[in-house]
């Protein structure tokens, strides 16, 4: 069976906004859904959905039981719908979440397809260049029968090095790749390092950072849009961080709240939110329009991640194709360079 996209739940909250405005009962909205559905999986969960509802159990409950596919934060939404009687209010946040959530996914997609595909052709070219092309004339090379400049030298050590290790050239870095996953998993402490040392990575520690600041301001947003109370929206929306740094930052958010600190504050405190955000934060809550404030942070920090994404871009492109064309020439120059100096010791 195919898979349920995010598109397809996109599609789902459409209709269910669309048919229940239009004044149609929840059962003929979710009923039509299923008939019309394409999706093999789509049309099982629906039928499934349809009769726990007509049994009596409220959509929420009967959207959780299949939590694989609608998250907490789906159901929390529809939740907080069915306690306000505005189901179509909560429908439209999570067609503007899930829309957000997609073009991210794109944009973050945009970033790391291209700069995989030179990679991937630079580490090919080595190979092949190392491997295979520099292997078969570095015997011509030697029998010249003249001293061979640094760079030629280096370029014959390298290949012969990358000849014989090519294994372990190839192997550690893959197999270090797993087993800081491994690590990650069983020990807390090395999970905690990692993502300390991501987040200092240069550009794409700042990068992750706002990737991360953004889905959960967006989360954030959404939830406090649709009714649901300030400390159980930022709990939900501290599900959406994977970073153990970054989610103690919003751990102590959610403390310093309890405690009674503006959210301005709480934000402040956590180091990890902008002043400007900080703010705008505050002059929500001075106003009494912290719902719209936090739509504008929210499109603060999609453009802030643009940008961002837009900026690696354009810096990974030409290092890429400048690390690509610098091994070619060195190869060059290392192969032919002493050729072309023998020419000059013959004696015509």
């Amino acid at each position: 069976m195919s898979k349920i996209k995010l598109r397809d739940l996109i599609q789902f909250f459409v209709h269910m906004d669309q048919m229940q405005s239009a004044g149609i009962p929840l059962l003929d909205c979710l009923s039509d859904i299923r008939d019309t559905a394409d999706n093999p999986r789509l049309k099982d969960m629906m039928t499934d959905i349809h009769r726990e509802v007509s049994e009596g159990t409220s959509l929420s409950e009967a959207l959780g039981k299949h939590s694989k596919v609608f998250t907490k934060l789906h159901v929390s939404l529809i939740k907080a719908g069915e306690d306000t009687g505005d189901l179509t209010f909560a429908y439209r946040q999570l067609v503007k979440y899930l829309k957000w959530v997609d073009e991210m996914r794109s944009k973050i997609k945009k970033a790391t397809t291209y700069p995989i595909i030179v990679v991937v052709v630079v580490i090919i070219t080595i190979v092949v260049m190392m491997g295979f092309v520099v292997p078969q004339i570095v015997g011509f090379i030697k029998n010249l029968d003249q001293e061979l400049p640094f760079y030629t030298t280096a370029l014959i050590v390298t290949s012969e090095f990358f000849k014989a290790y090519w294994w372990a050239i190839l192997g550690v870095p893959i197999g270090g790749f797993f087993l800081a996953r491994i690590l990650c998993k069983i020990s807390d402490t090395f999970a905690l390092w990692m993502d300390m040392l991501a987040l200092k990575l240069p550009i794409f520690g700042t990068i992750l950072r706002k990737i991360t600041i953004a889905r959960y301001a967006q989360t954030f947003g959404a939830l406090f849009a649709a009714g649901i109370d300030v400390i159980n929206a930022l709990k939900s929306a501290r599900g959406t961080v994977d970073n153990i740094v970054l989610l103690d930052a919003m751990e102590a958010v959610e403390k310093y709240v309890q405690t009674g600190s503006p959210l301005s504050e709480a934000f402040n405190a956590s180091g990890e939110f902008p002043s400007m955000v900080v703010r705008m934060v505050k002059i929500g809550e001075e106003s009494g329009n912290l719902s719209g404030v936090l739509e504008q942070v929210s499109d603060f920090y999609t453009k802030d991640v643009d940008e961002a994404i837009s900026g690696l871009i354009a810096m990974i492109e030409p290092a890429l194709t400048g690390i690509l064309g610098g091994m070619i020439l060195w190869i060059a120059a290392g192969v032919f360079g002493p050729i072309y100096n023998s020419f000059g010791n013959i004696d015509f």
